[in-house]
């Protein structure tokens, strides 16, 4: 079998249609649904089942893509054996990242890793986006929760926290707050409830009830741009917060904690250009954790 006819067909099979496969490989959909046929030509029988919405495996195409996947397997863990500890770090690696995190944290660290590496391409995509290890749609991820099943490399980044957030012009214009009592009628700067992927999220809730006045953001970025104008008082990371010194940090005995979990698979894990960008990560929270966790 053509190897090049394969790698199409995995792409197909783990984009689940052939324009996301194309846009993926940098071929056009042409190409790949002719190829695509031609390797079902090749097998005589049908691999996807070609659907107005997408793609989805044939019963033969899932016993395909299991046994390409695992030669695929063996040949990236080939080559990082065989590939010296001299040499350039090339190729793509995909970090998956809740919002804050990745634009208050995870955007310089890896911004300065590709700026060191040339020919390494590093994409910080943001969470909630789902992402499938398994299918290598990315090679390292953070999430909020800890997964329960499937064949992962799994330890924890850290722990983080959040506490109460106004800006100093907001309590210029509104009056100090000294106690959760003098949160009553202020607009809360929070996130929208649909938006909401996770139950480490939750921390919102007691004092959304209190703030009867909601200022509803989609991101961690907009909620935080709403704060430091001096719209209202929010729940921030204290990792960012901590940037802004127009931020007033209030009622320091209410705070919220959470945890950050990395992920990445076992098939790539060790290849080179995934497990520096892994250590950078690790490496540079490790440095910072006086920052993540405040009393």
């Amino acid at each position: 079998m053509d190897w090049d006819r394969i790698r199409i067909f995995l792409a197909v099979a783990r984009a689940g249609q052939i324009s996301g496969a194309a846009k993926g490989l940098g071929l056009n959909h042409a190409t790949v649904g002719r190829q695509l046929t031609a390797l079902e030509g090749d097998l005589g029988t049908p691999l996807v089942e070609r659907q107005t919405n997408g793609c989805v495996l044939t019963q033969a195409g899932e016993v395909l893509m299991r046994a390409a996947e695992k030669v695929e397997s063996e040949l990236l863990q080939a080559g990082t054996r065989l590939s010296g500890a001299t040499e350039a770090l090339t190729g793509t690696v995909r970090v998956g990242a809740p919002d804050g995190l990745g634009n208050y944290f995870l955007s310089r660290t890896l911004g300065g890793l590709a700026e060191r590496h040339p020919e390494l391409t590093i994409q910080l995509v943001p969470l909630p986006r789902t992402f499938s290890l398994s299918r290598r749609e990315a090679d390292i991820v953070v999430t909020l929760d800890r997964p329960k099943q499937g064949r992962l490399i799994v330890r924890k980044l850290t722990d983080y926290s959040l506490s109460v957030y106004a800006a100093a012009s907001y309590l210029d214009r509104h009056g100090p707050i000294r106690s959760v009592d003098d949160l009553d009628g202020h607009l809360f700067v929070t996130h929208v409830e649909d938006f909401v992927y996770s139950r480490a999220l939750d921390y919102a809730a007691e004092l959304g009830r209190r703030m009867k006045r909601h200022y509803e953001c989609g991101s961690v970025v907009a909620q935080m741009e709403a704060v430091r104008a001096g719209h209202g008082i929010g729940i921030l990371h204290d990792y960012a917060a901590l940037q802004y010194p127009e931020l007033r940090r209030l009622l320091p005995g209410l705070r919220f904690t959470r945890t950050y979990w990395l992920m990445s698979h076992p098939d790539t894990h060790d290849t080179r250009r995934v497990a520096e960008v892994y250590a950078a990560i690790t490496r540079a929270v490790q440095e910072a954790k006086g920052r993540f966790v405040l009393g």
